[in-house]
């Protein structure tokens, strides 16, 4: 890929030249990476070699807790390494959609953009809004977010279910304990490498008014686009831009990065022999609970994987969940994969 680089011609075909340099750039960071790791085991284990001789317990325990330390940033790199499937290191949307319950659950699902806008703004990827739509008294009917970065829909992909809170309502002026349900929908943005063909019979195009903040214009004129594509029943909207014509455009895209999700599922489902479709939003198909009352606990159902500040992981503190959803998904369930990880 070096020689490739240095080859004047190469930037010829500049989206040719740039996809190369991100292999390149990637390869080179895993590469210098590993021999990082080594170079700091060895130089620890020497110490831990030269403290004993000496009797110093103080180099000691400072190299073995920079093991322990290298052992943690090692598990880390071992869940990317698991980041290797077709869309992986692609950008990615991520849907949310309240449940039946109405004020409660729509309160529930904007918590639930923060947490993930919060969790994608640590990992130091950007974050576009694509459309929202607003709850009749607080929170939110539905969301779509667009994360752009390495690897988001590798890392984001094993939140897609659905999502419940028990909590005690604000919204109830007797204080009683209230069940939320809100799903998150994760697919894949599709770049140039990937070709999904649409019939255009197949949709209908509605237009509508923004009902968020934006300007004057957003909200006067039919900008924001909902496309059906009515074979597979997905929906798609985007209200992000004032011009009904670029959001018709990213509302294209939309539904393009959809049927290709759908379809990747499909291929797992068929190589793991396992259902994993779209699901009601309500009990028995949530994928982690978050209790705020009585007790404190958030539980992801699928892995164990238990936190006892939801406070935290509200705000964005979710890498431990997806890294064992993560081991999880990749060993078919084998609980050794996650007890390695935790």
């Amino acid at each position: 890929m070096n020689n490739k680089a240095e080859d004047p011609s190469l930037w010829n075909d500049a989206a040719e030249a740039q996809k190369l340099m991100r292999e390149r750039q990637q390869l080179d960071d895993g590469i210098s990476g590993l021999r990082r790791f080594e170079q700091q085991l060895n130089d620890n284990i020497e110490l831990i070699e030269l403290g004993e001789e000496e009797g110093d317990s103080a180099i000691v325990s400072e190299a073995e807790e920079a093991l322990r330390q290298l052992r943690n940033d090692a598990a880390k790199k071992q869940v990317e390494a698991m980041l290797s499937g077709e869309a992986d290191q692609n950008d990615t949307y991520v849907e949310v959609h309240s449940g039946a319950g109405g004020t409660e659950s729509q309160d529930w699902a904007n918590m639930l953009l923060r947490m993930y806008t919060r969790w994608a703004e640590r990992q130091g990827y950007k974050v576009e809004l694509m459309e929202i739509q607003d709850g009749e008294e607080a929170g939110i009917k539905s969301a779509t977010l667009l994360v752009k970065g390495h690897n988001a829909y590798g890392w984001l992909k094993t939140e897609s279910g659905v999502h419940r809170l028990v909590r005690i309502s604000p919204y109830d002026s007797n204080a009683r304990r209230h069940t939320s349900f809100s799903s998150i929908w994760v697919y894949p943005v599709v770049d140039e490498s990937i070709q999904v063909d649409i019939n255009e019979s197949d949709c209908r195009i509605d237009t509508y008014r923004s009902s968020g903040a934006g300007g004057q214009h957003v909200n006067t004129t039919d900008s924001a686009v909902r496309i059906t594509h009515m074979p597979s029943g997905i929906v798609v909207q985007c209200q992000q831009e004032r011009s009904q014509h670029k959001n018709r455009a990213k509302a294209w895209d939309m539904l393009r990065a959809r049927l290709y999700e759908a379809e990747l599922k499909k291929r797992e489902e068929a190589a793991n022999a396992e259902a994993a479709s779209k699901t009601e939003i309500g009990w028995g198909h949530q994928i982690r609970s978050y209790v705020l009352q009585p007790y404190q606990l958030v539980k992801d159902l699928r892995t164990g994987v238990e936190s006892t500040s939801p406070g935290d992981v509200l705000d964005g503190e979710l890498s431990e969940f997806m890294e064992a959803a993560l081991a999880h998904r990749v060993s078919g369930g084998a609980d050794a994969a996650v007890d390695d990880l935790s």
